[in-house]
């Protein structure tokens, strides 16, 4: 019983109907079992709130002025800080078509009008129970996030490496139309794509010159060794690819696997292009960094050469364009 006190008790729960007295009965009977519950009278309310703090669970009425129950589903389930947020929809609706379009925005569970007291706490606690373990992958996502940051935070030439990588990535996805999950799959596999290099010595890592032959090799094995370390964790498993092929090159001669073209996975190519940029654009111990219009020659000339993918080296320096011309503008 403690246990299940410790999970579930001071869950916080969002619930949303324009129907005062609604909202009052299925609040009074979660806070009766130690729930947290706020109230929200519109979608536009509850939208607001959701932003402005964190919620376990949403039970969401359906039919509401303004804002329907499928909007505020939907908007929530498209945006990145809230894509895992359970949402259980209310509704008096029974008919087939109203449950398949709140799936389609993307509803968790749903509960119809009279609902019963024992169904709505079952489902709720279940809904709960789903976001705690949802929470734990997160968390340990976190630390892998944070690791890869202490690596590259070791090396005053390489600080701020991963994340001006995973920014580039995700403003190239977002140039070649890529969908919400595909940027949240390049911001992650760009921040971690180098955190095999915990297993790369530092003599290695920092070396102000050429390396050797076996240096080479050692260094080499990053991806597959970041590879590794990520694949236990389940919410990690679509950002395997990017970690272990953003050394692979379209010609065949990049690692670990010699993939070549289309049988490197597109983000996988993004990251790369990232990732070479940020270092011709940045000192590092054994170079000085090169000028913007240096490093664009340069991946033009890759492009040129199938080193890297032409549609994506175009849509870099798309970016880089645009970013300059925003910087022109402000001054």
């Amino acid at each position: 019983m403690f246990l299940e006190e410790l999970n579930y008790r001071g869950a916080r729960v969002l619930v949303v109907d324009d129907n005062p007295l609604n909202v009052d009965l299925v609040a009074d009977n979660l806070e009766h079992e130690g729930y947290t519950v706020e109230r929200a009278l519109s979608g536009e309310e509850a939208l607001s709130k959701i932003a402005k703090q964190p919620f376990d669970l949403v039970l969401l009425d359906v039919m509401m002025p303004g804002l329907s129950g499928y909007d505020v589903c939907e908007r929530l389930k498209n945006d990145e800080k809230t894509h895992f947020l359970p949402v259980v929809m209310i509704t008096a609706l029974d008919q087939r078509e109203d449950k398949i379009r709140g799936i389609a925005a993307g509803a968790d569970d749903f509960l119809h009008k009279p609902f019963d007291r024992d169904e709505l706490l079952i489902r709720v606690k279940s809904c709960i129970r789903i976001k705690r373990l949802t929470d734990d992958l997160e968390t340990a996502e976190s630390i892998l996030v944070a690791l890869s940051n202490a690596i590259d935070a070791k090396d005053a030439y390489t600080e701020g490496h991963t994340g001006r990588v995973a920014h580039y990535s995700v403003e190239v996805g977002k140039r070649l139309g890529l969908p919400v999950e595909a940027l949240r799959r390049l911001r992650l596999g760009g921040v971690l794509h180098d955190i095999g290099k915990i297993g790369v010595p530092e003599a290695i890592l920092n070396k102000p010159g050429p390396l050797t032959a076996e240096e080479y090799a050692v260094m080499k094995k990053h991806p597959e060794i970041g590879e590794r370390i990520c694949r236990p964790l389940k919410s990690l498993q679509d950002v395997l690819p990017i970690v272990r092929g953003h050394h692979e090159r379209p010609d065949g001669s990049g690692y670990p696997d010699g993939l070549r073209g289309e049988q490197i996975p597109l983000e996988a190519r993004i990251v790369c292009l990232a990732d070479i940029y940020d270092a011709l654009a940045t000192t590092r111990s054994y170079k000085r960094a090169y000028s913007r219009e240096r490093c664009v020659e340069i991946l033009r000339e890759d492009a040129a050469k199938n080193l890297l993918d032409a549609r994506v080296v175009k849509a870099f320096i798309d970016y880089l364009g645009e970013r300059e011309d925003a910087v022109r503008s402000r001054s």
